[in-house]
């Protein structure tokens, strides 16, 4: 017998639809159109992103940053303006969850806390430049940064009310804080990372970078906060909120450090951006958002 009678049949291989970009749910204009008819719900895109590989890489591409135009496109606009080919730091799925997830608080070295808060996703976020302004030195005030309100956290009757807030720079790379900072040679932190992209950070505490407008425009007293900026140009941190009256409020929020008023109003839709999400948490663990912002 030949030796091609002697070989064994094996039996074709199952036809496979080839994964290319242009076929059912990997074509990105058929995602597009689906997620513009939602609304770009944020917990679907969670859901969406954790279920295949390449889904992942699409929404990591195209759909994440789709989500932060759509719900603050102003702010988004700012942040991306002079970005190389619409790129930003750190990524939009490190942005999207900036926007939309309050990361918690644990004690550090230059604050303690008598137990951890736990990250959460929050029904809605604000967003302004003039916050922003209240974080930077006198010195620093050329850069642009976009600050959240604080999100309340209980403490219990004994203790005042935990504040934990988030931010991101426009173009860090280029800003004078992050040359403030390499110019003091201020070393980053060992145990501390950023929520948000997995870099690492510096304590502005530990720089002293914190100027006293921060914690007026937080309702904290000074020193009792403390914030963290990573390589990317994200910003988080916690503070105690001081319960004030409303006189008292109202005399902080027309306060500033210098005694200027910022380039933008408290109430300029320009200075803040209201990111509404209308799910609640429960939703939140159920969809499992933090499979879609895995390795941060």
């Amino acid at each position: 017998m030949s030796g091609n009678a002697n070989k064994r049949l094996r039996p074709n291989p199952p036809s496979q639809v080839p994964e290319s970009g242009d076929s059912g749910i990997f074509n990105e204009r058929i995602l597009l159109l689906v997620f513009e008819s939602v609304g770009w719900d944020l917990h679907m895109l969670c859901l969406t992103a954790s279920l295949d590989r390449k889904l992942r890489a699409i929404a990591e591409r195209l759909l994440w940053r789709k989500l932060c135009e759509c719900r603050a496109p102003r702010m988004i606009e700012t942040l991306a303006n002079g970005a190389p080919n619409g790129r930003i730091n750190g990524g939009w799925h490190a942005l999207a969850k900036l926007m939309f997830h309050c990361c918690g608080c644990e004690s550090t070295r230059n604050f303690k806390v008598s137990k951890a808060s736990p990250a959460h996703f929050v029904q809605a976020s604000r967003f302004s430049k003039t916050s922003g302004r209240s974080f930077l030195t006198k010195k620093c005030r050329g850069d642009l940064l976009y600050v959240s309100d604080p999100c309340e956290h209980p403490m219990g009757n004994k203790e005042d009310d935990l504040g934990i807030f988030r931010g991101v720079f426009r173009g860090f790379l280029k800003s004078t804080t992050r040359a403030c900072l390499i110019r003091r040679r201020v070393e980053l932190e060992e145990r501390v990372k950023c929520p948000y992209c997995g870099a690492r950070v510096w304590s502005m505490t530990a720089a002293r970078l914190v100027p006293k407008s921060a914690a007026r425009r937080l309702g904290s007293h000074d020193g009792g906060l403390e914030y963290f900026v990573c390589i990317n140009g994200h910003l988080h941190g916690s503070c105690w909120l001081v319960p004030l009256s409303s006189e008292e409020d109202a005399c902080d929020e027309d306060d500033d450090e210098d005694g200027e008023d910022g380039e933008d109003g408290g109430d300029d839709p320009d200075g803040a951006y209201d990111l509404d999400d209308n799910h609640e948490h429960r939703t939140v663990i159920k969809c499992e958002p933090h499979v879609a912002f895995s390795g941060v």
